[in-house]
């Protein structure tokens, strides 16, 4: 019997769990990106003053973490029900979790690439 296919009600879970934080976040991510800034959305110098917080570097690479699980495990859903094998099955589960880790490796370096360019934004006079 295949160990991922034993794995099946964690991954409910997980993706359910992520579902749940995704509301929040996706809550959060819309009242400080578009309901907050001045004309509903921030320029790149916004966004620069922005991430020169701690808290918004952590909670935008809590973010990006959940939406990249919550993506390739739906899509990881998806596709075994088109009757993979247990080999194909493996390969699939090894290349999502390796386009996963690209993904938040990639997105962790840009907000912190982003939050070291921060500058501080005087208001308009």
């Amino acid at each position: 019997m295949n160990k991922t296919r034993n794995m099946g009600g964690w991954g409910w879970i997980g993706q359910a769990g992520t579902g749940l934080l995704l509301l929040f976040l996706l809550g959060l991510h819309m009242v400080a990106h578009h309901f907050v800034a001045q004309g509903g959305l921030r320029t790149y110098l916004d966004v620069l003053s922005y991430v020169r917080n701690p808290f918004i570097v952590g909670w935008e690479a809590t973010f990006l973490i959940v939406v990249t699980y919550h993506a390739l495990a739906g899509l990881r859903a998806v596709l075994l029900d088109l009757g993979l094998n247990d080999t194909q099955e493996r390969r699939l589960t090894y290349a999502l979790a390796g386009l996963g880790a690209i993904i938040v490796v990639y997105g962790l370096w840009l907000v912190a690439y982003l939050a070291s360019q921060a500058v501080e934004v005087s208001p308009p006079a």
